[in-house]
């Protein structure tokens, strides 16, 4: 029986080829964010959390002027050096340059600024970006824990909604301890209801 790491990276190399594989691209993750914006949660919500898209990944940056313009708080995630993730305010898609692992994150000359760092306790609705993913909201990241830790100090009445393409679902992904299931599992074809942390 393999153990969980060994699981994972199995069930890692797997969703990341399939996704690299996977085509219309831009037109899917069009299809998978507009589900997101007319969810219940988000017309609720006053502070968003959306992630800026990176290699494979649903793209996200297409939707994020419309959520600018929506009168929302929109907060962008980036890492600092020691490799937790914190919260930018984003007013403006100017405000992004490329960073760390050629992901778009907030400017190096704004981050520090005190109006645009936003705590973890005032968001309202989180979008979480992943590898892999199960029926049961199971998520796998990229094996470095970042939103783990992040998600760890969300409220609990915070609904943390993952996006995906359908190739990223699998039957079972393998979760550890520290590892947080999420509420809701969006692909081009349904909305997964998940367990969440319950």
């Amino acid at each position: 029986m393999p153990d969980l790491a060994a699981q994972k990276q199995a069930l890692r190399e797997q969703a990341f080829e399939n996704r690299k594989a996977q085509e219309n691209k831009d037109e899917l993750s069009r299809r998978i964010v507009a589900t997101f914006m007319l969810l219940p949660d988000y017309a609720s919500a006053k502070t968003v959390l959306f992630y800026v898209d990176a290699r494979s990944e649903v793209r996200t940056r297409f939707d994020l002027p419309n959520a600018l313009a929506s009168g929302k708080r929109i907060v962008v995630p980036w890492c600092n050096d020691a490799g937790e993730l914190e919260l930018f305010h984003l007013v403006d898609a100017g405000e992004l340059a490329v960073g760390m692992y050629k992901i778009l994150e907030p400017r190096e000359d704004l981050r520090r600024l005190p109006e645009k760092q936003v705590p973890v306790a005032e968001l309202d609705l989180v979008m979480v970006p992943g590898v892999a993913f199960d029926d049961r909201g199971g998520r796998m990241g990229h094996g470095k824990g970042y939103y783990d830790k992040l998600l760890e100090n969300a409220r609990p009445d915070c609904p943390l909604v993952a996006l995906a393409f359908e190739c990223q679902i699998f039957p079972d992904v393998p979760m550890g301890d520290h590892d947080i299931f999420m509420d809701k599992v969006i692909t081009e074809r349904r909305v997964i209801e998940g367990r969440g942390r319950r």
